[in-house]
């Protein structure tokens, strides 16, 4: 798995996410302080999850050789702090001439996603301080 990095300077809550190959700014709204130039971590949380699902479904009906013409994630998180539970809800748009036992293999499959997987399994955290800022840069 690729090294994401998040960097933010002096811009309030600006922050740019690289990887190798490519850089996505998060920011917070103007209401909350930020210069809303990006979307918020809860909203790339949300998009990690909705790009994997369609991704996936993408890959499972050309594997099959299915006429899926699009698929749609419409995805809303939302963490409750009080109980400390998260949800989301995954509403799919499947476009194609796709048969009932299609759609319906295809909603199963939707939740079969790698991303859909880590975020329902136990997660561990590991965080460690690299105090020489040279190798920040990693």
């Amino acid at each position: 798995m690729a090294i994401v990095t998040a960097r933010i300077e002096r811009t309030p809550y600006e922050t740019h996410i690289s990887t190798d190959s490519q850089v996505v700014v998060a920011d917070e709204p103007l209401d909350m302080g930020g210069q809303d130039r990006g979307m918020r971590p809860g909203e790339l949380l949300a998009a990690s999850l909705a790009s994997c699902t369609v991704m996936t479904l993408r890959m499972y009906a050309d594997r099959k050789g299915w006429p899926l013409d699009s698929a749609v994630a419409h995805v809303e998180y939302s963490n409750d702090p009080i109980t400390k539970r998260s949800l989301f809800v995954l509403k799919l748009i499947l476009n194609g001439s796709l048969t009932e036992e299609q759609r319906a293999r295809l909603v199963e499959m939707a939740d079969r996603c790698p991303v859909h997987r880590a975020l329902q399994n136990p997660i561990d955290f590991e965080t460690i301080l690299i105090e020489d800022s040279i190798t920040s840069n990693l």
